[in-house]
């Protein structure tokens, strides 16, 4: 993948679906005992992930924050 390609799915959110985020919302609260914004920024922070899996993660903290600032 290019540093372009990078930073447009940076800047766009890499055209993760809202079924996509859902899923992982759904995972991580399983895995971290409901603290899903916690988990997604300790998994993305622990590293060595794949680009399409980090990029889920940070969606999914995006989604997270935006339903906090309601």
């Amino acid at each position: 993948m290019t540093l372009f390609k990078h930073l447009i799915d940076a800047l766009t959110g890499g055209g993760v679906s809202d079924r996509e985020i859902r899923a992982e919302t759904w995972a991580l609260g399983g895995r971290h005992g409901g603290e899903v914004l916690r988990g997604a920024r300790a998994e993305l922070a622990g590293g060595d992930l794949p680009a399409r899996r980090a990029l889920v993660l940070r969606a999914v903290i995006r989604s997270q924050e935006q339903l906090a600032a309601r």
